[in-house]
């Protein structure tokens, strides 16, 4: 049994961070635990005591290696150019942008989790039992995943209405509930998921995004865990800076 910890990782360690446990292997997962976090010891101290000493992946939607004072890394170039006509590009990652009270939070994540014998590595392979932080980015994930042509509006943007996040909630919840039928199949998450996001404001929508993002990025890593390198990409490297998703059919590699 592997445990499959998805965090989306909020850049200040004053603002939460949705946390997602599943547990499963590659013919599937069922989720065990989901939660909001705080600062970082919190979130150490919460995957040491959820993994102990057993297998486990931790995907981290944040940049967990930062190496580039300014502009942005290849990683961010070589997917926004792979994924710039499905509007899922990523926004830059530098040290003036994350570093928050001297440190970048993501690489003081990967420092920590290190010391309880966690690897960082940039990519998963299929089938491995391995105890490994890795980052991840979910707008990709998603075209990929739920076969989309476009990436979901629902998150709060400039002179985005309501409505319409709303309408792309719905379908959010009902990508999510197809993951049942997936390969893998996801378990244990459809409570989730009969929330009427539109009875949500404020801090309280904040909350659900996090925890629902946190969910798929926990899903990213079981896929991963199952495909492996077919199905999935690095794009950047582990020295520069990277992030590995699952990508479309079109991008698939043949079969190792």
């Amino acid at each position: 049994m592997i445990m499959f910890i998805g965090l989306d990782l909020a850049w200040s360690p004053r603002n939460q961070s949705g946390v997602a446990i599943l547990a499963g292997d590659e013919q599937g997962g069922t989720l065990q635990q989901i939660d909001l976090l705080g600062d970082d010891q919190e979130i150490t101290n919460y995957i040491q005591q959820h993994t102990a000493q057993q297998s486990a992946i931790v995907a981290v939607d944040a940049p967990l290696r930062v190496p580039n004072e300014t502009g942005q890394r290849r990683a961010e170039t070589e997917i926004n150019r792979a994924f710039r006509r499905y509007e899922a590009g990523a926004h830059p990652a530098n040290r003036q942008r994350l570093t928050f009270n001297g440190v970048v939070r993501g690489e003081a994540l990967v420092e920590s989790l290190q010391q309880q014998g966690f690897v960082h590595k940039s990519t998963i392979e299929a089938g491995t039992a391995v105890r490994q932080i890795i980052e991840v980015f979910p707008h990709p994930a998603m075209i990929a995943l739920f076969g989309l042509e476009r990436t979901l509006k629902y998150k709060a943007r400039p002179k985005r209405s309501h409505a319409e996040r709303m309408a792309a909630w719905q379908h959010y919840q009902q990508h999510l509930h197809a993951l049942t039928t997936a390969d893998p199949p996801l378990d244990g998450h459809l409570h989730l998921l009969q929330q009427h996001v539109a009875d949500l404001r404020g801090q309280k929508l904040k909350a659900y995004e996090d925890q629902i993002d946190a969910l798929l990025c926990a899903y990213i890593a079981l896929y991963a865990f199952r495909w492996g390198q077919t199905r999935c990409q690095t794009f950047g490297t582990l020295e520069a800076g990277y992030v590995f998703t699952p990508v479309p059919s079109t991008m698939w590699q043949a079969d190792r």
